[in-house]
């Protein structure tokens, strides 16, 4: 099997990086257009000043992970046969991660508001931390931990390879 150039695993992670995304920036969407219409409806009125915060966070929590979910395509057609997309790749992911931590705080918010609205704060704080909790864990503090055990286990130079059955592959790690 012939090795892939380093252009082409530039693409291959750009493209992974971009399924990745169009998984996450579905719901984004969908959340960020069901808060640009919430001050709309006739309760939004009967909100406190704590409450208007928790909408105005997720609001702006919401579109910035828009944003970062949004910003590699949007790069790549700026950079477009420039040579750049090694560059794009690490800029991609960074974004991906900018936009993972924007929405774990939209999501925790915009909940923390309705478990507020329908329930009082102290329910809507335990639910809120939760979700956090949860978020930061399954997306972040898991994956970190594996990562952690990767190097340990290898010395930081292979990594067991799935189609392998274990055997190791080269240090030369993209995703």
């Amino acid at each position: 099997m012939r090795r892939e150039s380093e252009p082409e695993r530039a693409d291959r992670n750009f493209v992974e990086l971009l399924q990745g995304a169009r998984v996450a920036v579905t719901g984004v969407q969908v959340l960020f257009a069901f808060l640009l219409t919430v001050p709309f409806s006739p309760g939004f009125a009967q909100l406190s000043l704590a409450d208007r915060w928790l909408f105005y966070v997720a609001l702006v929590s919401a579109a910035v992970a828009s944003i970062c979910y949004i910003a590699p395509t949007a790069q790549h057609r700026v950079l477009f046969r420039q040579g750049r997309k090694e560059t794009l790749v690490r800029r991609s992911n960074l974004y991906g991660i900018l936009g993972a931590l924007a929405l774990a705080v939209s999501m925790t918010t915009a909940t923390m508001l309705v478990i507020d609205y329908l329930f009082g704060p102290t329910l809507a704080w335990g639910t809120a931390a939760v979700i956090a909790v949860l978020a930061l864990w399954t997306w972040f503090g898991q994956p970190a931990l594996n990562r952690s055990d990767d190097q340990d286990s290898s010395g930081g130079n292979a990594v067991p390879s799935p189609s392998s059955g274990g055997d190791a592959v080269s240090s030369s790690r993209d995703d």
